[in-house]
């Protein structure tokens, strides 16, 4: 994914799915960088982390 479309993500009222490894995650920041952004699980536990968003994918 690239950061224009983390952008567009991240100012949508839609719930637009994405993963990261195959999980669904909601992405909760893109990083000044415009390389990384912070991302927490769908679900119960909220743990962040930060990862590279070439490795997100919109399903």
């Amino acid at each position: 994914m690239d950061s224009k479309r983390v952008k567009q993500i991240l100012s949508s009222s839609a719930d637009i799915d994405v993963t990261y490894n195959g999980v669904s995650v909601w992405i909760d920041e893109l990083h000044g960088d415009g390389e990384r952004a912070t991302v927490h699980l769908r679900g119960p536990l909220e743990e962040r982390t930060v990862v590279d968003i070439r490795e997100l994918k919109e399903v």
